[in-house]
Formats: C-alpha cells, sequence, structure tokens
C-alpha cells in the first residue's frame, strides 16, 4: 500500500506543481484576473487530486478483493493529499524564489490599483493597505507562509479523500472488472 501511497502522492504533486510553477513564473508580468487564476488553480487541484480516487479503487481492487474500508480508504486518501499539497509547497516556495519572492507587494499594489478603480474612499484605500502591511510582515516568516500556501490546497485533497472513501467503500460502486 505504501507504494502506491507514493506513486501517486508524487503523480497528484507533478500534476499540481507543474502548472503552479509555470503559471507563477512565465505569467508575472501578465497574469490572468483574480477569479480566473483562481478557477484555473482549484481546477488543476481537483484534476491532481482524482489521483487519490484512482489510487484507493485500484487498491481495492487488486489487493483487497474489492473491498476497503472507509478508514483505510481515507488514509490512504489523506497520505496521498499530503504528498501532493507538499508538491504544491515546494513549487510555490520555487516560484517566489524565482520572482524575487516580494509576491505580497505584487499582489498588494494590484488590489489597492482595482479597489481606486472601483471607487474605494482614501479610508477604504488606506485600511486596505495597513492590512496589506500586516500580511506582507507575516508572510516574511517562512513557517507562517508554508502553513498558508497548505491552506490553499490541502482541502481540496482532503475533500477529494473524503468523497473517494464513502464512495469505494460500497464494493458495489464501479466493481473490479473480472477477465473474461
Amino acid at each position: 500500500m505504501q507504494r502506491i501511497i507514493l506513486t501517486y502522492g508524487v503523480i497528484a504533486g507533478f500534476v499540481v506543481a507543474i502548472p503552479l510553477f509555470l503559471m507563477g513564473t512565465l505569467m508575472v508580468d501578465n497574469p490572468p484576473s483574480g477569479w480566473v487564476r483562481m478557477a484555473i488553480g482549484y481546477l488543476i487541484m481537483l484534476i491532481a487530486f482524482t489521483a487519490i480516487f484512482v489510487a484507493v479503487k485500484r487498491h481495492r481492487d487488486e489487493n483487497c478483493g474489492g473491498v476497503i474500508r472507509f478508514l483505510p480508504a481515507l488514509g490512504m486518501g489523506l497520505a496521498i493529499a499530503l504528498i501532493g499539497s507538499l508538491f504544491y509547497v515546494i513549487a510555490w516556495e520555487a516560484v517566489l524564489a524565482t520572482n524575487g519572492g516580494d509576491f505580497i507587494a505584487q499582489m498588494s499594489a494590484r488590489m489597492l490599483e482595482e479597489q481606486r478603480a472601483a471607487g474605494a474612499t482614501p479610508g477604504e484605500l488606506a485600511a486596505l493597505q495597513a492590512q496589506m502591511a500586516q500580511m506582507h510582515g507575516l508572510y516574511a516568516n517562512p513557517l507562517f507562509r508554508v502553513l498558508i500556501t497548505l491552506t490553499e490546497v490541502l482541502p481540496i485533497g482532503l475533500l477529494v479523500a473524503l468523497v473517494a472513501a464513502l464512495l469505494l467503500r460500497n464494493p458495489r460502486f464501479m466493481p473490479a472488472r473480472t477477465a473474461e
């Protein structure tokens, strides 16, 4: 089972990390708008974590005689999600290293400009600027940055692991095909 977890965790990790790195390094000067970037990112995460479903089903069908209980399936899914999430964190740190690591300053400037264009008052702009300055200080701490990055990706993996465990604990759901 460890080999399946490691294999599919690495697959999920590469699927989630490579696009993140490419988007973070190649689209620095002309990034897509905020909601488009977020939608693309979460879609990539969901696609990457389908490896959880495939791994649990494969383990159930090939190693468990077509039956797996909820907790072992969930544990397997969580382990794969954690490995994939670690790849995501490493890719984000590589993006920051490649781009000079001033993501928060760039994001702050972009957010202030968007709010200014939307007609925000000087008081609202000052409050946003103070909030972003506080975030900049926190983001300089590597442990905080890693934890924040994990909160972006790990919940998607946890959700997919939970759904996979709930569905695949039923041996009638997508049963193994028998050789004829």
